[in-house]
């Protein structure tokens, strides 16, 4: 990082609370703003001071109160330009925190979750909902039990570059099972309202007797592992999900999918295609 050496208005409050006398720290006003790129130069300013022999004396909280990281004052001379760089840099971070910490958008491009989400919408992730990510480790804090029906986001096994979205199906330690498009759970038919099978997709399948053999609707029984889940669309017909690229770790989990808060058919032009209707429409 820039490191950089300047004394503030907070700075003459602490070097007060350290014992610095009137004297001292009157002459100190004489470098109040200024930057200095190295400590060794803002010392050597420092003893050209009256009161140096006194204010050298508190040389290491001097340094520590004086000390500063990327102080655009020093790149930017511009106090107009600097103040929005600052705020945009503070905007930036806030978004950040924001984003990974509370909520996260996400556009949906596909139709693997129709009816529930429709391609076009635009949606908000809660981030805390399994667990608070401690920064730049995997630790969550305060951890959550992912659900049967939790619409989670997570990493594309395959290429973890991809977030994608699904609900999870099946929980660790459990037997799946899909018969005729129909999942049962340690042998007990499943309920699933939000499952969604395209009418003529069915049909199709049925008269070439797809239902019975394809993986799509014809699968297991596997055992879910501990630490996994078994993630599937809603569009069963249209859904590449664990029935094809297997488990989802739960640690890789990021999110919960909440609230839809725009939506445009992407096939309409700007003018059309409005879905007014779905938005602030909670997921379920």
């Amino acid at each position: 990082m820039f490191v950089t050496y300047k004394l503030s208005d907070k700075s003459f409050n602490k070097l007060q609370k350290k014992g610095l006398s009137e004297a001292a720290l009157n002459d100190l006003t004489e470098l109040k703003s200024r930057v200095f790129s190295s400590p060794e130069t803002f010392l050597n300013r420092v003893r050209k001071l009256p009161q140096a022999d006194e204010i050298m004396k508190k040389e290491d909280d001097l340094l520590k109160i004086a000390k500063g990281f990327l102080r655009l004052d020093y790149l930017i001379p511009n106090r107009t330009i600097r103040e929005w760089i600052e705020a945009l840099i503070f905007a930036v971070i806030v978004a950040t925190i924001v984003r990974t910490y509370m909520f996260a958008p996400f556009q949906i491009p596909s139709g693997s979750m129709l009816p529930t989400i429709q391609i076009g919408d635009h949606i908000f992730a809660s981030m805390y909902s399994y667990g608070s990510p401690v920064p730049f480790t995997d630790i969550k804090l305060f951890k959550k039990p992912v659900l049967r029906g939790d619409i989670i986001i997570f990493p594309y096994p395959r290429d973890p570059s991809i977030d994608y979205i699904k609900r999870t199906v099946g929980l660790p330690g459990e037997t799946l099972e899909i018969r005729y498009d129909q999942v049962f759970i340690n042998g007990e038919l499943l309920d699933e309202p939000y499952a969604y099978f395209e009418p003529k997709e069915r049909l199709s399948r049925e008269a070439m007797g797809l239902t019975s053999s394809s993986p799509v609707s014809r699968f297991g029984p596997v055992t879910i592992p501990e630490g996994k889940i078994f993630a599937m669309g809603d569009n069963r017909y249209n859904s590449a999900d664990s029935r094809y690229w297997g488990f989802v770790d739960i640690k890789t989990i990021s999110g919960k999918g909440q609230i839809i808060y725009w939506s445009h058919d992407p096939g309409e032009s700007l003018f059309g295609g409005y879905r007014l209707g779905r938005i602030f429409d909670f997921l379920k």
